[in-house]
């Protein structure tokens, strides 16, 4: 039942910045994960960064510093700042919670792409 929604994805320049929002609705559980993977063409998918219900983050080395994700509980969204993009940050970037009902459970949304380019 849970649905989530990416937005703000684009065309940005070398050194530019954005922002990704997602906005998850239906059924969501207290205990939840929310996360942005991405995947490249030809490449495989990957964690970008993780955000716990408690707002614990992990980010990969690759966008460490770069990078950050917030959370808004109360509204059940999830944002993804991106700052000084490089071209291989050029992807399709996917939204993704993970709740316990009755065990963990993980729901993704349609992606949104990134392009980092002159």
């Amino acid at each position: 039942q849970v649905q989530l929604v990416e937005s703000g994805g684009g065309l940005v320049q070398p050194g530019g910045s954005l922002r990704l929002s997602c906005a998850a609705s239906g059924r969501i559980f207290t205990l939840n994960d929310m996360a942005w993977y991405r995947q490249a063409p030809g490449k495989q998918r990957e964690l970008v960064a993780a955000i716990t219900s408690g707002g614990s983050t992990n980010y990969a080395d690759s966008v460490k510093g770069r990078f950050t994700i917030s959370r808004d509980n109360a509204k059940n969204t999830v944002d993804l700042q991106m700052n000084v993009l490089k071209p291989e940050d050029t992807a399709v970037y996917y939204c993704s919670v993970r709740h316990w009902e009755y065990g963990w459970k993980t729901y993704w949304g349609q992606g949104t792409q990134v392009t980092v380019s002159s």
